[in-house]
C-alpha cells in the first residue's frame, strides 16, 4: 500500500500538497499513508485521496504488486 499510493501520485505529477489539496485532505494524511505501513484512515479519506487520483481504493490502496 506505502509504495503503491507514492508511486501513482508521482506518475500523475503530483506533490503530496497538490494530492491533499485535491482530495481535501491534509498533506500529513498523505505523508503518513505514503510512509507508515500502519497507518489507520476513513475509508471516506481513502475514497477521496482515489478520486483525486481518478483512481479506486482497491487500486491503490489493496491491489499487489506485480514484479
Amino acid at each position: 500500500m506505502v509504495t503503491r499510493l507514492k508511486n501513482v501520485r508521482e506518475s500523475k505529477g503530483m506533490s503530496q500538497e497538490e494530492l491533499a489539496a485535491l482530495a481535501d485532505v491534509s498533506r500529513t494524511t498523505i505523508w503518513n499513508l505514503e510512509t507508515n505501513p500502519k497507518a489507520e484512515t476513513t475509508t471516506k479519506t481513502l475514497q477521496k485521496i482515489a478520486d483525486a487520483l481518478e483512481s479506486t481504493v482497491a487500486d491503490i490502496f489493496f491491489a499487489e504488486d506485480v514484479q
